[in-house]
């Protein structure tokens, strides 16, 4: 929050400030809702309904709550609530949301008292003595859970489980009621008890029935996602409140028979619509996207378009087009039509037509510089008030092709004088002599974003218009178009927008990392691209289950760490992925005590759990005098913490023998190792904890199968490389290691793009695109574990 200047601390606080402090919220939470437009007005109303000048805390943190969650479909009920929260009938934040909640579904409907006080705990006390008598059943029923996690045990589910008993009772009671129950079960904190839980090491698995451990059921929002979302035949409630600056407030909502005649046209389904605008390749954010759209379409039995957003002709490329079609497919999602903005542009035409007609629109012929310069100081445009049958001649000459590009534009008269930059006098039209890739050579004027989404959703049915959050504060004009012009509005709901560490998802800062040469591609491995998680080896379905884990909510934009993914990437790919055995950095070790010419071929398992017995779950590793080992996994000097090969010791090779160092041999120089002697123990009679992965000669002389590794990155240094003015600068020149001569077991040999493996001890890996018969190319897709456990001997 910005603070004041050293000449402005003597000013006197706005008087808004002073009223919102007076009810009793601190500092932070009045200067937050001050510098909210919305929550201003809707607090001030609430404030002057109420007639109070200053109150209790409790009761001016409720009023609060209702300024900024009350339902804008029954505003007509709000001086009724504000009463029964002055009264102290309603108390607390549980018999609010129950309050708000009825009154939602109540809508602008007379209100019955006595239904509205039932829904609500109106009069219902709950006595400490109930309380406590709660607590110690809630306590009992968890006592195992208690005994077993001590101070750990989770206070606010115990909490929400006496909140079911008695939702009415006072929170802070019950919380508590249940610490000092707690302490006077476990007694005092013990040394144990403030350690940091230590991470268990994992157990193999026995017969014994494991423990039962108590947990709270999931919610409903986490059993699905899409619960939140209302159904269409609920879409006549109020929007969302239009303020303009001269106090006039429109309240945007269907009226019954644009509702009805919507309805009858979609069947009530659900339709909803994922709408990129084809001038780049898709990102993971765009997955999230497709998860809502695609996906509350078709948990609600519905349909999905997939909409091009083909406004600006000068952007748009058929291969990005043929793109998008493609990855919505690979990512699981069926589209129910493929439209365009394009095709509408006749009946976006003709409603342009009808605003000016309406007085609504205007062309202009300020610059842009003008336009700007215009909009910071709230000034209207000379052009602004020209007779609408000019305008209408003017936009006509602008549709031939009779006016110069630049030199004029139809823009929207909203409200210049505005808090909102997004009422200013929007354009709605511009001129641009470049023909179109899906319209042709027909328009010379093209709708801008803000004039034709809003429109093409209304004309397309769709039901639920979801979006990031960033496009919040545009829904006044949103909404504002569809109000002027009489036709259909969509609920529109924002989502936060998915933001993940050490990369950038803007498609200007992609399209500059392509342009540019600083990645190999949309598609290079490193970048949160679709193609190029597709191309390191992560599938749709680690993605989803990515997408789903985060939620779809409407909380900040915070920074989600790229942890979080690869946790869900590793997930599956151990599920799928068959094990195989490569030496990234080969040393030769030469078994002394096995003949020359001596190949044992071994069984190695593909996956941990495989049966013995199972042929198809096995795959065989040649087993020679020349072994190639990491080079990483030998020392000269042994240490307590090495679990690798070392002069004298004794190490497990996978799926093989143990082998013993009996000898070193130099190069030109002490530093150089070029071969390991050893000896290998048929009987297998030793017990080893250092096992290693391998490599050997398939026969005497022949090298093994050579490959080339790609080991990944973070494509940034910094978390949020997005906020840095050098955001090039903070690229690691290390994100990206090729190794051209690791070594792979011969079944390795018949690897096809698509297929992944997991090489043991070293990661996740998957075929690479640059693969040829002659040469197979292997991207590491993740490693065995997140960063804070790297995998390797110790």
């Amino acid at each position: 929050m910005a603070t004041a200047s050293d000449g402005d601390k003597g000013a006197a606080a706005p008087p808004q400030l002073e009223s919102f402090l007076a009810i009793g919220l601190d500092q932070r939470t009045a200067e937050n809702a001050l510098a909210n437009r919305k929550v201003t007005a809707n607090l001030t109303a609430v404030i002057a309904e109420a007639g109070v000048t200053g109150c209790d805390k409790s009761v001016g943190n409720l009023l609060y709550t209702v300024a900024t969650k009350y339902p804008a479909n029954a505003l007509v009920h709000r001086p009724n609530l504000i009463k029964y929260i002055l009264s102290e009938k309603i108390k607390n934040s549980a018999q609010l949301d129950a309050a708000l909640s009825f009154l939602s579904t109540l809508g602008p409907d007379s209100l019955d008292p006595v239904k509205f006080e039932e829904a609500c705990g109106v009069g219902v006390v709950v006595s400490f003595e109930e309380i406590q008598l709660a607590v110690s059943d809630v306590l009992n029923e968890n006592m195992e859970a208690i005994v077993e996690q001590r101070y750990r045990i989770n206070v606010g589910s115990l909490c929400g489980q006496v909140r079911k008993r008695h939702p009415w009772g006072d929170a802070k009671l019950v919380k508590e009621e249940i610490e000092k129950r707690l302490m006077e079960i476990l007694g005092p904190k013990t040394e144990a008890d403030n350690a940091k839980p230590m991470k268990k090491k994992k157990e193999k698995p026995t017969k014994v029935e494991e423990e039962k451990t108590v947990a709270a059921p999931p919610s409903e929002e986490e059993l699905n996602p899409y619960s939140i979302f209302p159904q269409p035949e609920e879409n006549f409630k109020v929007h969302t409140e239009i303020f303009f600056s001269d106090g006039n407030i429109w309240r945007a909502h269907n009226t019954k028979s644009i509702l009805e005649k919507h309805l009858k046209v979609t069947g009530g389904k659900v339709m909803t619509r994922f709408p990129p605008e084809p001038n780049g390749y898709l990102h993971i954010g765009h997955a999230k996207a497709m998860f809502i759209d695609f996906g509350l379409a078709k948990e609600r039995n519905g349909h999905c378009y997939l909409r091009f957003d083909d406004t600006n002709p000068e952007a748009e490329k058929k291969e990005y087009i043929d793109h998008i079609q493609e990855i919505v497919t690979w990512m699981g999602w069926e589209p129910y039509k493929v439209t365009y903005t394009s095709d509408y542009f006749q009946d976006l035409y003709e409603l342009a037509i009808c605003l000016i007609q309406k007085g609504l629109a205007y062309v202009d012929h300020q610059t842009p510089e003008e336009i700007k310069e215009y909009r910071e100081k709230k000034m209207n445009s000379p052009w602004r008030d020209r007779p609408i049958e000019e305008s209408l001649r003017l936009f006509e000459d602008m549709r031939r092709g009779l006016i110069a590009e630049g030199k004029a534009t139809l823009r929207m008269k909203q409200d210049m004088q505005n808090d909102n930059k997004n009422m200013a006098d929007l354009i709605a039209y511009r001129i641009k002599f470049t023909p179109h890739p899906h319209a042709g050579d027909k328009w010379f004027i093209y709708p801008s974003y803000d004039y034709a989404h809003c429109l093409v959703d209304s004309l397309e049915n769709i039901t639920h218009s979801l979006c990031t959050l960033e496009f919040d504060i545009r829904r006044p004009s949103y909404y504002w178009l569809l109000v002027a012009l009489g036709q259909y509005q969509p609920h529109v709901w924002e989502y936060s927008r998915l933001n993940i560490s050490n990369n950038v998802m803007s498609k200007r800062k992609l399209n500059r990392l392509d342009t540019d040469k600083w990645v190999d591609g949309w598609d290079d491995p490193r970048l949160l691209t679709l193609a190029g998680l597709r191309r390191r080896g992560v599938s749709s379905t680690a993605i989803n289950s990515f997408i789903r884990g985060m939620g779809i909510t409407r909380s900040d934009n915070s920074l989600i760490r790229v942890e979080r993914l690869e946790y869900h990437i590793r997930e599956e790919l151990n599920k799928v992925a068959p094990r195989a055995l490569v030496v990234l950095h080969p040393l030769k070790v030469v078994i002394t005590n096995l003949d020359h010419g001596t190949i044992i071929n071994l069984d190695a398992k593909m996956w941990p759990n495989a049966s013995d017995d199972d042929a198809s779950a096995h795959y065989k590793v040649p087993f020679s005098r020349t072994v190639y080992i990491e080079q990483s996994d030998f020392r000269l000097k042994d240490s307590k913490d090495f679990y690798g090969l070392a002069p004298g010791k004794s190490v497990m090779l996978r799926h093989a023998f143990p082998i013993k160092c009996t000898e070193v041999i130099y190069g030109d120089n002490p530093d150089s190792i070029v071969e390991i002697r050893a000896e290998y123990d048929p009987s297998k009679a030793t017990k080893l904890k250092g096992v290693l992965h391998w490599v050997a000669e398939p026969s005497p002389g022949v090298e093994p199968l050579k490959v080339e590794v790609r080991l990944f990155e973070k494509l940034f240094l910094s978390e949020n490389p997005a906020e840095l003015e050098d955001w090039l600068g903070d690229l690691d020149p290390q994100s990206k290691e090729v190794i051209k001569g690791a070594y792979a077991v011969p079944s390795l040999a018949n690897a096809v793009l698509g297929d992944k493996f997991q090489f043991e001890r070293l990661g996740y890996f998957a075929v690479d695109s640059d693969s040829t018969p002659e040469r197979l190319v292997f991207n590491r897709t993740v490693t065995l574990k997140d960063s804070y456990g790297k995998a390797g001997p110790k």
